[in-house]
């Protein structure tokens, strides 16, 4: 008897156990002479991604999508992170509001 109390213990700690969520994929995304690079993200379809954003301008930029409701601003030589989906496929277009030209897309599959 006294060798299954182990066996026992550790059978009701894996049916009391908190199931732990894996994080979510994580995909880098900077800001050079204000362009985003790469300018094409490719993330999977129905999951939820981490976009970690670098600012590597001089000055401040702003990570924005009307499409993803989503808008940061990304201090200079600092970085942000924006949670974005699960998304269907297609493709997502997000810009810098202060540099209007700079552009990207995130292309989901």
């Amino acid at each position: 008897m006294r060798r299954l109390l182990p066996f026992a213990a550790a059978a009701a700690a894996f049916a009391f156990a908190i199931p732990v969520k894996a994080d979510p994929p994580s995909v880098a995304l900077a800001l050079q002479n204000n362009q985003f690079v790469p300018s094409e993200v490719h993330i999977p379809a129905g999951v939820k991604v981490k976009l970690v954003v670098r600012n590597d301008n001089p000055t401040a930029s702003e990570f924005e999508s009307s499409q993803l409701h989503r808008e940061k601003v990304v201090p200079p030589g600092r970085e942000v992170t924006v949670f974005v989906g699960p998304l269907d496929p297609g493709s997502y277009e997000f810009f810098d509001d202060f540099h209007p030209q700079t552009r990207g897309h995130l292309i989901v599959k």
